[in-house]
C-alpha cells in the first residue's frame, strides 16, 4: 500500500467529503460518504442541499421611489425553493495520480429523491401610509405587482409555512483530485444533474411555472479517507 501510494494510486476502503457547489441555477453545500469495492470503482450515497434561483431574478435597490428604506429585493418573486436531495451511486477512477504530485480523474453518479421545500417570499410595501409585509396572494396581487416597494421582508419570514414538493434527481461529473496524500480529500468536481417534480414550481410571477429543472455545476471538495 505504501509502494502504491508513492506511485499515485489512490488506496483506501472508504472516504467521507464535504463540499460547496455553484450551479447554473443557484448554490449549494453537499456531504457523500463512498466504500471502495475494488482498485477502480466504488459505492457513494449523500445528501445535498441547494438553492434553485429562476434566471430572470434581479436584485433591485430598496426603495421603489429611488430612496433607501429597506432590504434590496428581487421584484416578481413570489418563493424561495429549496431542494434536500438523498442519492447513492457509484465512483469509478478513470485515471491514477501517477505520482504524489499528480491529479486523479474519477468520474461520479447518482440518483434519488429530491425533496423541494416552497417558502414564501415577502417583501415591505406602503399602502395608504402604512408599512405593511406582504407574501404573494389574490389579495396583495396589485400592492404586490404595482405598490411601493420598500424593500423584501427579511430572511428571517416564511421559513413555518413551507411547502413540500416531492420530486427526483439524477447528477453526474468528473472529478480531478490533486490532494498530496490519500488519506486527504482536495479537489474540484465539474458535471450537470436535472431533478424532476410532481408539480409545477412557482418562483416568479410572468415566468412559466417549472417542473424540471436541468442545471451545470462545479463543486469544491475536501474530506477525509482511510
Amino acid at each position: 500500500m505504501t509502494r502504491q501510494e508513492e506511485e499515485g494510486v489512490l488506496v483506501y476502503s472508504s472516504q467521507s467529503i464535504w463540499g460547496i457547489q455553484l450551479r447554473t441555477n443557484g448554490y449549494g453545500a453537499f456531504y457523500e460518504r463512498g466504500k471502495k469495492k475494488s482498485p477502480r470503482n466504488g459505492f457513494v450515497y449523500g445528501i445535498e442541499f441547494n438553492e434553485i434561483k429562476n434566471p430572470k431574478e434581479d436584485k433591485l435597490p430598496n426603495g421603489t421611489g429611488g430612496f433607501s428604506f429597506g432590504n434590496p429585493y428581487v421584484y416578481g418573486k413570489i418563493n424561495n425553493f429549496y431542494s434536500v436531495q438523498l442519492g447513492f451511486g457509484g465512483h469509478r477512477i478513470m485515471g491514477q495520480k501517477g505520482n504524489k504530485n499528480g491529479v486523479a480523474v474519477s468520474v461520479v453518479y447518482k440518483g434519488g429523491l429530491s425533496l423541494g421545500l416552497l417558502r414564501p417570499y415577502y417583501i415591505q410595501v406602503e399602502d395608504n401610509g402604512t408599512n405593511k409585509t406582504i407574501k404573494y396572494s389574490p389579495e396583495t396581487d396589485s400592492l404586490f405587482k404595482f405598490g411601493f416597494i420598500i424593500g423584501s421582508g427579511g430572511l428571517g419570514m416564511g421559513w413555518g409555512e413551507m411547502k413540500l414538493k416531492p420530486g427526483a434527481f439524477v447528477k453526474t461529473g468528473l472529478r480531478f483530485d490533486f490532494g498530496r496524500y490519500n488519506e486527504v480529500v482536495s479537489g474540484i468536481e465539474i458535471g450537470v444533474s436535472a431533478e424532476y417534480y410532481a408539480s409545477e414550481i412557482p418562483i416568479m410571477l410572468y415566468q412559466n411555472d417549472q417542473q424540471f429543472f436541468y442545471q451545470g455545476h462545479i463543486a469544491f471538495m475536501f474530506g477525509r479517507r482511510k
